[in-house]
């Protein structure tokens, strides 16, 4: 959908398709209702500081379904292709890492009671892990932050790809 058809859609459609940049309904209801947007910058602007802060329940209700990094989305949604193409460069092949991967997401969830969540695109396998071990060392308060703030990088790249022509 681009932004043209973004902004003609229906408020029902519009919604659903900010749905697979971020399942955060406050932040898509309000990116909806505040269309029309004149260029795609505008639209991204908004999305920037829309429902800023996330709450905590609207971050664990979008990470429900979020597939832990490592392990391939399944399914042809369209959010699994995109979790498959932005985690493209972490491979299952590399034992090694991917059982790093697994015992960090592991503890990850016992320490925080959700699945690690870490803008994937354009970023390796080593930088991911050194990143997933770095943040077991954060406060439970700073963690929330830190997962907020790549739930809204995840959901601006999303919404990106979405309406660029």
């Amino acid at each position: 959908m681009r932004r043209e058809e973004f902004n003609g859609a229906d408020r029902a459609e519009a919604i659903a398709a900010l749905r697979t940049c971020a399942d955060v309904t406050r932040w898509c209801e309000h990116l909806a209702d505040r269309r029309p947007y004149a260029s795609v910058g505008e639209l991204l602007a908004e999305a920037a500081s829309a429902a800023d802060p996330f709450t905590p329940h609207e971050v664990d209700a979008a990470l429900a379904h979020h597939p832990r990094i490592g392990e391939r989305a399944r399914g042809d949604s369209r959010e699994a292709t995109l979790s498959r193409s932005e985690q493209a460069a972490v491979d299952p092949a590399d034992a090694e890492v991917h059982r790093a991967l697994r015992d960090g997401n592991r503890a990850y969830e016992e320490r925080f009671g959700r699945v690690f969540l870490i803008r994937a695109a354009g970023r390796g396998a080593p930088e991911i892990l050194a990143a997933l071990r770095g943040r077991l060392e954060n406060d439970p308060d700073t963690e929330a932050r830190v997962v907020g703030e790549q739930l809204r990088e995840i959901a601006l790249l999303r919404l990106e790809g979405m309406v660029q022509p």
